[in-house]
């Protein structure tokens, strides 16, 4: 985990306020489009994301934070109820693909209790090209996974996956190199 890049913030100030209802309407906006209207969804995630390559493509129900810390590469697939945290920067790689029920989670709070509902971190998430999360995963702050990769489904990611690997498990560990 990479804490150098670790950035602070105050919950509940009046721009982290604004910034979040930003991206919740265009969020509300995206999961509310007609099915078949792939045009407007793409013009919402160029608007709600960073960064976004070539042939996005987002299941509904859709979720995140603030969405303009999130870049995309081409081709980058995200199944159904795809959560991704984005208080720090979240870049993936082009042809990835996202199973159903992924969390990508840049954001964390304090282990100590006093305040820990006042103030949180984020750390960035970088995702390589080619990596394929399967379903049910988790990514944890400050994680990198390789290009090439494949964490498989139900995995809990703590720690950088190198490239070229499989990762399984909670925590997930190295299963084989590709």
């Amino acid at each position: 985990m990479n804490d150098n890049k670790k950035i602070h913030y105050e919950r509940g100030t009046e721009e982290l306020r604004k910034k979040n209802f930003r991206a919740h309407k265009l969020v509300q906006e995206y999961n509310n489009c007609e099915i078949e209207d792939s045009t407007k969804k793409e013009e919402i995630i160029k608007e709600l994301f960073g960064g976004v390559g070539f042939n996005p493509s987002i299941e509904h129900n859709f979720h995140c934070d603030l969405g303009y810390n999130i870049h995309v590469g081409d081709n980058f697939y995200a199944g159904y109820n795809c959560t991704i945290l984005d208080m720090a920067e979240v870049k993936i790689g082009h042809n990835c693909m996202i199973g159903p029920n992924v969390g990508i989670y840049t954001a964390g709070h304090s282990i100590e209790p006093k305040d820990r509902n006042k103030s949180g971190y984020g750390i960035p998430i970088t995702l390589g090209n080619d990596v394929w999360i399967a379903g049910s995963c988790v990514i944890l702050p400050g994680v990198t996974i390789g290009d090439n990769s494949i964490v498989a489904a139900g995995s809990v990611v703590t720690k950088d996956v190198p490239a070229n690997t499989i990762v399984a498990g909670n925590p997930a560990k190295i299963l084989k190199n590709i």
